[in-house]
């Protein structure tokens, strides 16, 4: 049965204002679509470029009746969007992703127990509901071990590593005074991986698949850093990975554009670390580098129309700019040092106010060959390491 289509020229929501919301609804007007942005943030980004604003709490009543009646799709920017607002706003009219495939995704406890129960490799794993128990429960995934948040957290917030026995009581004391109640937590083992690899899959409203360009990332301290496009080595490991990306869509019945961030170990073997429901930091290079960008595709999954082909024009680095990094390319010195180097394009999201370990914004490099566009992402962070002993 073919789904129905929401034209050009209807009103799209997003759940969320920041830069994936403000791209989301760049990506809607060039298409003919309008936007209407939920977010409590006045600031948000998103807010500045979409058709209609919606700076309220999300529980706000009045809010919730305006924006349903306004537009005829929902979809969301970050899977901390409370999914009871989701289920609400079902009711009326169509949320991709779904309210239940948010349920499962923003609890990572949940997440995890659904990829095992359907047979998906993840890392071992175990629940924690009081923090006097890590000790027990990090028993039963072994040292080194990873410990987050069940909800929320993200960009290494929310997490404590733990490499060996004698560094539980710090983390214990850490959990007490962050802990709030009926707060639960995941303790997975670290597992010794060679890589950290993502890639982007979008499915349709009549549950058709693709799936972009596996992708190699680098992480600072839990931030994103960089990502280069086509992972270097075996097209098998790639096939691999888009082939598990559409089976854990297929399974969850999403629609939407969809990452997987997994780990590579040693022998080849793929595990999954944490799904995204939703553009995802490490496809940003898909704006400059791909025939269809992720946000353009989330467009299209959102408004049931035909998915959009994902073939990578050109290889591509793509290096985040995180904090006062971005102070740095918003002066004359900086930017033009930047846009000197061929194949740059420089993504500031407009964010007011810069704090350590924000994400300001991104630069893809293009070349015609991989080891060209990495070598210009290299020569822009020689220039930064520059421009810091200088300043």
């Amino acid at each position: 049965m073919k789904s129905v289509v929401i034209e050009p020229g209807s009103v799209l929501g997003v759940l969320g204002g920041g830069q994936l919301g403000a791209m989301f609804a760049m990506a809607a007007s060039r298409l003919g679509y309008r936007v209407a942005v939920w977010d409590p943030d006045p600031e948000a980004p998103a807010h500045r470029v979409a058709t209609h604003s919606f700076p309220a709490s999300f529980t706000d009543q009045r809010t919730f009746t305006q924006f349903a009646d306004l537009v005829s799709a929902v979809t969301y920017e970050w899977e901390n969007i409370p999914a009871e607002l989701c289920r609400a706003l079902e009711a009326q009219k169509p949320v991709r992703p779904s309210s239940a495939v948010l349920s499962v995704i923003q609890d990572r406890l949940e997440q995890k127990g659904f990829l095992v129960s359907n047979g998906f490799p993840v890392p071992s794993f175990a629940g924690l509901t009081a923090p006097d128990q890590l000790a027990t429960v990090i028993r039963q995934v072994g040292y080194p071990a990873l410990c987050k948040t069940a909800t929320a957290g993200y960009d290494g917030k929310g997490q404590w590593r733990i490499p060996r026995e004698s560094d539980v009581l710090e983390v214990e004391r850490a959990l007490s005074d962050s802990a709030r109640p009926g707060m639960r937590w995941i303790v997975e083992s670290l597992v010794p991986f060679e890589r950290e690899l993502s890639i982007l899959v979008v499915r349709g409203t009549e549950g058709q698949t693709c799936a972009y360009p596996l992708a190699e990332n680098e992480h600072d301290e839990g931030i994103l850093r960089t990502t280069k496009v086509p992972a270097p080595g075996a097209s098998a490991v790639a096939e691999r990975a888009a082939a598990l990306a559409c089976q854990v869509l297929d399974r969850l019945e999403g629609v939407g554009v969809f990452c997987l961030e997994l780990f590579q170990l040693p022998g080849g073997e793929l595990l999954i670390n944490e799904i995204a429901p939703r553009p995802h930091n490490s496809g940003h290079y898909t704006l400059d580098a791909c025939s269809v960008s992720q946000f353009e595709q989330q467009v299209r999954a959102v408004s049931g129309l035909p998915l959009g082909e994902v073939r990578l024009l050109s290889p591509a680095v793509m290096v985040n700019l995180i904090g006062d990094d971005a102070a740095m390319m918003m002066k004359g010195t900086g930017c033009r040092a930047l846009l000197d180097i061929p194949g740059a394009a420089l993504h500031l999201y407009g964010k007011r106010t810069i704090r350590p370990r924000r994400k300001m914004g991104h630069i893809t490099f293009l070349g015609e060959s991989f080891d060209q566009a990495l070598d210009r992402a290299e020569q822009f962070r020689r220039t930064m390491r520059d421009q810091l002993r200088r300043s």
